[in-house]
C-alpha cells in the first residue's frame, strides 16, 4: 500500500470530554496524529468529512461520505467512523468498486488512557493491505464484510451476522 486516504466522520473515537459541560463532544480527528507517532510507511492523506456521533448521521451524511470515497483517487481507504451507524453507513458503499474500504471507530474514546482506538485502527490498517476490495469493517480485533456483520449492543462488541 503506497498510499492511504483516510476520512474521518466523528463518532466516540473522536469525543472529547469538557469539564465545563461535563459532557462528551466530537472533537478533531485523532488518527492521523496516531498514525504519525507510529512511523508508517506510506502516505496518508486526512480528509475530515464531518463531526458527528453516529445516532445523528442522516441520509445527507452518508451521501457526503459516498461521494467523497467515490472522488477520492486512493484505492485504500480507511473511515474512522462512530459505532452505532457504521453497518448502516457501509451498506450505503457497497456499490462501489476498485477500492478496499475499511471503516472503524473506538467503543472509548481515543483520548481515555484505556480505549480500543490504536488496536481497531491498526487492525484495519494491516486489513486494508490484504483483503481484496470490497467494504469491510474493523472492530473488535476481526474484519468483518460489512453485509455480515453487526452490533451487540448488550456484549458492547461486533460480531458475523447470524
Amino acid at each position: 500500500m503506497d498510499k492511504l486516504a483516510i476520512l474521518t466522520t466523528g463518532g466516540t473515537i473522536d469525543k472529547v470530554y469538557f469539564d465545563a459541560a461535563s459532557e462528551f463532544q466530537v472533537g478533531g480527528p485523532v488518527v492521523e496524529a496516531l498514525l504519525q507517532k507510529m512511523n508508517v510507511g506510506f502516505e496518508v492523506s486526512l480528509y475530515q468529512l464531518m463531526r458527528v456521533d453516529s445516532l445523528d448521521m442522516t441520509g445527507q451524511h452518508r451521501e457526503l461520505i459516498r461521494q467523497a470515497v467515490d472522488e477520492c483517487d486512493a484505492e485504500h481507504i480507511l473511515i474512522t467512523h462512530g459505532t452505532d451507524g457504521m453497518v448502516e453507513t457501509a451498506n450505503w458503499l457497497k456499490e462501489i468498486e476498485g477500492k478496499t474500504i475499511i471503516l472503524t471507530g473506538a467503543l472509548q474514546p481515543a483520548a481515555f488512557s484505556e480505549n480500543d482506538a490504536v488496536f481497531n485502527i491498526g487492525c484495519a490498517i494491516g486489513a486494508l493491505q490484504i483483503v481484496s476490495s470490497g467494504v469491510y469493517i474493523a472492530m473488535n480485533g476481526q474484519i468483518f464484510e460489512s453485509s455480515k456483520v453487526v452490533k451487540n449492543r448488550t456484549k458492547n462488541r461486533f460480531e458475523q451476522k447470524s
